[in-house]
């Protein structure tokens, strides 16, 4: 009988756990409460993504106002096109500019918002214009080694 309550004990402390670490699970993940109904759409073309993803975070100085909502590859002119979900309660001037930053030196990518001076508001449906795409630490680096390399053969080159 001692055994059986024992073990309905540690099945009970198990079953809490596996709650907890869900609830946690569900609590840092990239699930937002951005409805639809109040958000409104823009797009905007970017070189290079990087390791940008759908539901990223759109922020704009460091408060999150949207999400990434689509990524998309345009054949017309070889770019990706990306849908941003703005929160209506943000408007932002026709002439915003988007960054592709990362949070920390390897943290996840999202979109940065830099409003501009226009008088005009983006609409739903409307285009940033003005954008940066991402920096790749893998191109850095090798054009960092590419560098050096140079400069060693060029200094062997004078005696």
């Amino acid at each position: 009988m001692q055994r059986g309550i024992l073990d309905f004990w540690v099945g009970l402390f198990v079953i809490g756990g596996i709650a907890a670490l869900l609830f946690l699970a569900v609590k840092v993940s990239t699930i937002n409460t951005l409805s639809t109904a109040d958000s409104y759409e823009v797009t905007a073309d970017f070189n290079n993504i990087g390791g940008l993803k759908v539901r990223a975070p759109v922020k704009s100085a460091g408060v999150v106002v949207g999400r990434v909502a689509k990524i998309s590859f345009d054949n017309g002119n070889f770019e990706a096109k990306v849908a941003l979900r703005l929160d209506k309660r943000y408007q932002f001037p026709a002439d915003t500019s988007a960054s592709i930053l990362t949070s920390g030196l390897l943290g996840e990518q999202y979109v940065a918002l830099q409003p501009g001076g226009d008088s005009k508001n983006l609409a739903n449906g409307g285009k940033i214009r003005i954008t940066q795409s991402a920096v790749v630490l893998e191109n850095l680096i090798s054009q960092f080694i590419y560098n050096k390399a140079q400069d060693k053969g060029a200094g062997h080159a004078n005696p």
